[in-house]
């Protein structure tokens, strides 16, 4: 019983902290919680868990506030909480009337930023294997070329490809012409097939082969994830829990989106539906006083793409992470039907 009381002043320090931003005192969780036991009780276990390491006294005669270890403890004995019905309309109406799938991405970070008060994230989804509608080559310099893959899903990838050497307008122009026609069209397996055939012409042109590992990259999802953001304001109107030069880099490592997909990957490669990562445990100096909620999305049985929320640690985890889960399914349900 001692210990389920402890977690439970645990929590009602956690709420009470997120809520108000003032340190939690014994006699105003006794006052305002349904604890069920006396101020001094609830001392005693403030002071366990102040030796346990879950919460700290920032300053003599104050109340208490979680400690990261607090907030982890918190979020893994908190209970799943389901998205309020008017939120989760919000979601279908507001995304329901998305155009095409940029518009929905767009859409899907405003609105989560919206639900969470956080900075949100979302990664542009990886679709499934679409069929090659068009392949431009444009020459960059002398012996460079960008090339340019438009699939079927108005997905557009683009990579450049050294050739090794300086090829005349006219050649460039016949294997630009020839390249279309060996790959519009095909879906990534048969394509494969299409331009081995190609690259393997009695006199093409020994650059043939690294422009069409571009084109199969490309129709496969390409490497480029790309991630768009929304609320980084919200950091703004969270400056009491940061220090005073601790804004600028956050929103460096959120421009840095190598870090941050590093970290989204790792979160949610541990098989749960929705991870968090707090303060320290993002292993991202700048992001220490930061928490991150995050979820993948993607067709069934994959989550090949990413979504998340980040603010302080001291967040609404429940309905961080409601918001969160709410709208990676949704998100999942719309590439599941491209």
């Amino acid at each position: 019983m001692s210990e389920d009381r402890r977690r439970a002043v645990l929590h009602a320090i956690v709420e009470g902290y997120v809520s108000t931003s003032e340190p939690v005192g014994s006699k105003a969780l006794a006052s305002s919680r349904h604890l069920g036991v006396s101020p001094a009780t609830i001392r005693n276990d403030m002071a366990i868990l102040e030796e346990e390491g879950l919460i700290a006294q920032p300053h003599t005669s104050a109340g208490r506030i979680p400690t990261d270890a607090g907030y982890r403890s918190f979020v893994d004995h908190v209970a799943a909480q389901a998205l309020q019905d008017p939120h989760k309309r919000a979601i279908r109406t507001f995304l329901s009337d998305a155009v095409d799938l940029n518009d929905v991405v767009e859409r899907s970070v405003r609105l989560l930023s919206q639900l969470t008060r956080q900075v949100a994230v979302v990664q542009y989804p990886s679709l499934r294997e679409s069929a090659v509608r068009r392949v431009e080559l444009v020459r960059i310099g002398t012996d460079r070329a960008l090339v340019v893959v438009v699939s079927a899903d108005a997905r557009v990838e683009q990579s450049t490809v050294a050739l090794g050497m300086e090829p005349s307008d006219d050649e460039f122009e016949t294997v630009a012409r020839d390249l279309n026609e060996a790959a519009v069209g095909h879906t990534p397996a048969p394509l494969i097939e299409s331009l081995a055939r190609w690259v393997s012409r009695p006199g093409q042109v020994v650059w043939a082969a690294g422009v069409a590992d571009a084109v199969v990259a490309a129709a496969k999802g390409g490497t480029v994830r790309r991630v768009v953001f929304a609320g980084t304001s919200n950091l703004a109107r969270a400056s009491t829990d940061f220090e005073s030069d601790a804004i600028g880099p956050i929103l460096d490592a959120l421009e840095e989106q190598v870090v941050l997909l590093r970290l989204l990957h790792e979160m949610t490669g541990t098989g749960q539906d929705v991870a968090v990562r707090i303060g320290a445990e993002t292993n991202t100096e700048a992001l220490a006083r930061t928490s991150i909620v995050a979820a993948g999305y993607g067709p069934t049985g994959e989550s090949s793409s990413l979504l998340g929320a980040l603010g302080p640690t001291r967040m609404d985890y429940p309905g961080t992470m409601a918001a969160v889960r709410a709208v990676a399914r949704y998100l999942s349900r719309v590439v599941e039907n491209e």
